[in-house]
């Protein structure tokens, strides 16, 4: 039997408003059919025990074909979630690509066997690599959008410039595109998605956001997790939006209703919110069984819902396919389901030699010789920034060459943008006529408003994790977003999205994605009154994490040079900047010029020493020169004093260098001393270098609590110099 209909992502929206064609019907099926058969055909293979994972997307299919076919794969973007199957089917995904996915096969394009079957990447269909978490993927939607929007009224900042990460940041936009954006119902209890709601309405956003609605958060209600039992009712009152809630089991009403969605989209009207009701014909996953938290009755009533048998009961009543003829087509989806799952097990196995590709970036190397360039501008030479910033010869704060630095990238490069908690210096641009502007809470980023506009420096929500996960949609477009964290202290709302998201979306992806943002965060205590939410460290939680490069200069001149190669880097990057050396007298330094830059994972050292290597970075720094000036003076104890300046990736060869010479070693830092940053440094001093030493490794940090307001218990919680020097004249003594 031959059936003459459009092939998988064909332009759909040329579809007759007054109904769908005998070919538009069969071929909304057969992408049906075939997306219920190549999940039989997994749940099998998991049976065989040939696949290892299996979550279907059955009961879902008649609601993501109507949202495809309304839709422009390799035009628009897609970050779908986990049941998506017959969405990304109908856009473009092959069955065979699927079960390389299944199989965990080197040649998956998703991500080279590294994540779970489902989880979508393509880059040729837009459909951007996402995670086993609920909801982070619509800010990445938000910030997907913006960035198309952004590229659209800046067209000169896609260009390809070679020296940074836009050399290989391929950049598509239109200026109708629209983003599509998935989860189901028991995900609305999550923050994610009250926070994408609230930016894509501010901003009148064209993003879709798709409610499938099958009833169950694995065994969980509805009306559990959502108040009323209807997410519709609670969402109804954003301004801007489309609204649409809909028969998600009937692919015609489905198809409508995304059609009317798209067109609010494209018009520019603002963001669209599609509610559909459907049904979930298997369990959770096939680890999970509904049987034993669901009535019979309630199932058998979800059965008779099922899309696929509505959908059959329509050709046949409409006499577009003859019994005959059904039996036939779904002969060959069967077939064709199975010679893609035989084709999948043939699939070569991903080396074992390849595990640690694509976690950094292999195409620029922020580690190399092309970021050293510390060559100081010359007296005289004027740099960038504000009324407040780096002008002039003189010496600089940190906060100083700090905004002269982004003063400096945002002028060399259009695709940076700036935004955070109060970094702006007006929202209500009005003002600026008679205000000097806020600039942060800090002031570090006064004047970037003013001299480069609302489209490239804004105030975001308040809420970190909104920050980040826009900047991570924004990033994979190809911008260059530098955010800011305003207080290290609120950055764990963030987390999530900066562990599960940021630093691994290379990686997952297998390379075909990638989010170079920076994160910049005010860190550390020694405030004189911070207390426990204004004083925190924790540098440590974040070098363990794969993918994300961690800097944390101790003076003004590290971390102007520093910032440069984080912003031209091709990897996510968080900078810390600690809050006491903003505006210390000490670590002041003239204004570099334009192009210093320093690279990650290069120590100094800002004490020569023969005695006691010190290792150490941040605000513990100039108290350890001050423990060292000292010891010379009192004990003779010629100290080494490393700055490690970056903490991901550090400089393991200035270290072993120093140890071999000394043979005695501290490493000081502020945060608490146990499971500490020191605690991996010493014990690969104590594993590599035994040999050279005389003495055990000695750390130095704070007590193993928070930080108290008291400036008294402050001043005993955190080290200081004295606690230093008595570890040097102990070691020494050993």
């Amino acid at each position: 039997m031959e059936l003459a209909v459009p092939s998988p992502g064909a332009a759909t929206t040329a579809v007759a408003s007054g109904g769908l064609s005998p070919q538009q019907m069969v071929e909304i099926y057969r992408l049906m059919v075939l997306s219920r058969r190549v999940d039989d055909r997994e749940i099998l293979l998991k049976r065989q025990q040939k696949v290892f994972f299996q979550v279907s997307g059955a009961g879902h299919e008649a609601l993501q074909v109507g949202a495809a076919l309304a839709m422009r794969p390799g035009y628009d973007w897609f970050f779908p979630y986990y049941r998506d199957r017959a969405l990304c089917l109908t856009l473009g995904v092959t069955p065979t690509e699927m079960m390389l996915q299944a199989v965990g096969a080197a040649s998956d394009p998703a991500s080279g066997g590294r994540q779970m079957p489902t989880h979508w990447s393509s880059r040729p269909l837009h459909i951007v690599s996402t995670s086993s978490s609920t909801s982070t993927q619509l800010l990445h939607a938000v910030g997907c959008a913006e960035a198309g929007r952004y590229f659209s009224r800046h067209p000169e900042a896609a260009a390809k410039v070679p020296g940074d990460y836009r050399a290989f940041q391929d950049v598509e936009f239109h200026g109708d595109e629209v983003v599509f954006t998935s989860l189901g119902e028991g995900s609305t209890s999550q923050g994610e998605f009250w926070e994408a709601l609230n930016t894509a309405s501010n901003s009148r956003l064209p993003v879709i956001f798709c409610v499938e609605d099958n009833g169950y958060a694995i065994s969980v209600p509805v009306e559990v997790n959502t108040p009323g039992g209807n997410i519709s009712r609670l969402v109804a009152n954003f301004p801007n939006f489309h609204f649409a809630e809909v028969d998600g089991t009937d692919p015609e009403a489905s198809l409508r209703a995304f059609e009317k969605a798209v067109a609010h989209c494209r018009a520019g009207l603002g963001p669209a919110f599609v509610h559909a009701h459907c049904v979930r014909t298997y369990s959770h996953s096939f680890s999970d069984d509904d049987k034993i938290y669901r009535s019979t009755a309630e199932r058998e009533a979800d059965a008779m819902r099922d899309p696929l048998a509505k959908m059959q009961m329509r050709l046949l009543r409409e006499g577009i396919l003859t019994a005959q003829q059904i039996n036939e087509l779904e002969r060959q989806l069967d077939h064709e389901a199975a010679e893609a799952a035989e084709r999948a097990l043939e699939a070569p196995l991903p080396k074992v030699a390849d595990i640690c590709a694509h976690v950094y970036s292999e195409n620029l190397d922020p580690t190399s010789t092309a970021f050293a360039t510390e060559q100081v501008q010359a007296p005289g030479g004027v740099g960038g920034g504000t009324a407040g910033g780096a002008k002039g010869s003189g010496p600089r704060t940190m906060a100083d060459l700090i905004n002269a630095c982004l003063h400096d990238e945002m002028r060399r490069d259009p695709r940076i943008v700036v935004y955070g908690e109060d970094i702006a210096d007006a929202s209500r641009e009005e003002a600026l006529a008679e205000v000097k502007g806020k600039g942060g809470v800090f002031k570090l980023t006064a004047g970037l408003q003013t001299e480069f506009g609302s489209d490239r420096v804004w105030n975001s929500p308040l809420a970190e994790a909104n920050i980040v996960g826009r900047a991570i949609g924004m990033a994979v477009r190809g911008l260059k977003p530098v955010v800011e964290i305003q207080f290290f202290d609120y950055i764990w709302p963030a987390m999530h999205q900066i562990h599960n998201e940021l630093a691994l979306m290379r990686w997952r992806s297998n390379g075909e994605w990638a989010s170079p943002a920076v994160i910049r965060a005010a860190i550390g205590g020694y405030l004189t009154g911070g207390a426990i939410y204004h004083s925190q460290s924790g540098e440590s939680i974040f070098t363990h994490i794969p993918g994300l490069r961690v800097v944390f200069p101790s003076n003004a001149l590290d971390a102007n040079g520093l910032l440069r190669t984080a912003i031209r880097c091709d990897d996510p990057v968080l900078f810390l900047e600690h809050k006491r050396l903003y505006r210390e007298t000490w670590g002041r330094a003239p204004y570099p010029g334009p192009e210093f830059a320093i690279p990650f994972g290069k120590a100094k050292i800002v004490r020569q020493g023969t005695h006691i290597t010190l290792i150490t970075y941040g605000a513990v720094v100039p108290r350890a020169l001050q423990a060292a000036q000292k010891a010379q003076r009192q004990h003779g104890i010629e100290v080494e004093i490393i700055d490690l300046r970056s903490l991901n990736p550090y400089d393991w060869e200035a270290i072993a260098t120093s140890v071999r010479k000394t043979s005695r070693v501290i490493v000081a830092h502020e945060d608490m001393l146990s499971w500490g940053y020191g605690a991996e440094i010493a014990a690969r001093i104590g594993d590599e270098l035994f040999d050279s030493l005389d003495a055990p490794v000695r750390r130095v940090g704070a007590m193993d609590t928070f930080v108290a307001y008291q400036p008294l218990l402050e001043d005993a919680i955190l080290p200081q110099p004295e606690a230093i020097l008595k570890a040097i004249v102990d070691l020494k003594a050993y």
